[in-house]
């Protein structure tokens, strides 16, 4: 550190005092490092980032009332220059994309040694994104995997006229048949068709899969510009 360099700010959010207390004591060690807040569960969490303004929140994966993932997502939103360390009890590569995906910067254990935590804290930031080895290859293969899952709904969707892209829009946001076809000035007859036309093509059985559909590949965006 520096002369006159100010040590990085951080918040710790973990249910278990135990382990915050300790975790307090080991960056504190560091004279770059200082703990500016804990919390125990989401919420206080998101109060805690508000009132001390940290420049890295160390956040537990399996927080209470709101996971790590969900209070992840509240602080990048609200205070996009935090940034989000979380700490998982194992290598969990399904919940290492979805904290990912919420803005989180790194990903470590709690069985990582205390030195692997603190260098973790500088990396993130400093602007890294920080990911276990072993836990990167099975990492890639759940991104590509997603990749093909929405190359394909976007095929899908390609085959939908406008007026379709339309009507699925509206479905996907919970309008009934009535509804849609006042929101076209078109027939309930002419709305219903569309819808069929709407399911045979995405090869789905009903509306809730139709509008399951849209939800789960986040393309009502999609929808919304082109029919716009």
């Amino acid at each position: 550190m520096n002369p006159g360099d100010a040590p990085i700010r951080i918040l710790i959010a973990d249910q278990h005092g135990l382990f915050r207390e300790a975790l307090r004591t080991g960056l504190e060690s560091e004279q770059d490092l200082r703990v500016v807040g804990e919390a125990r569960n989401g919420p206080e969490a998101v109060a805690e980032v508000e009132r001390t303004v940290p420049q890295v929140a160390i956040i537990d994966m399996d927080l209470p009332i709101t996971d790590g993932v969900g209070t992840t997502a509240l602080i990048r939103e609200h205070w996009a220059s935090c940034r989000v360390l979380i700490i998982g009890e194992t290598e969990n590569y399904r919940r290492l994309v979805d904290v990912l995906d919420a803005g989180a910067s790194g990903y470590v254990t709690k069985e990582a040694p205390l030195a692997e935590l603190i260098n973790a804290t500088r990396a993130v930031h400093h602007g890294d994104t920080l990911i276990p080895p072993s836990m990167l290859g099975p990492l890639l293969t759940t991104l590509l995997r997603r990749k093909r899952e929405l190359d394909g709904a976007h095929a899908r969707i390609s085959r939908l006229t406008r007026r379709e892209r339309e009507v699925l829009a509206l479905l996907a946001d919970g309008a009934d048949n009535d509804s849609i076809a006042r929101m076209l000035v078109i027939s309930p007859q002419t709305a219903r068709t569309h819808i069929q036309n709407i399911l045979s093509k995405l090869s789905v059985h009903s509306r809730l899969e139709a509008a399951a559909f849209v939800t789960q590949n986040g393309i009502l965006p999609d929808l919304v510009m082109i029919n716009g």
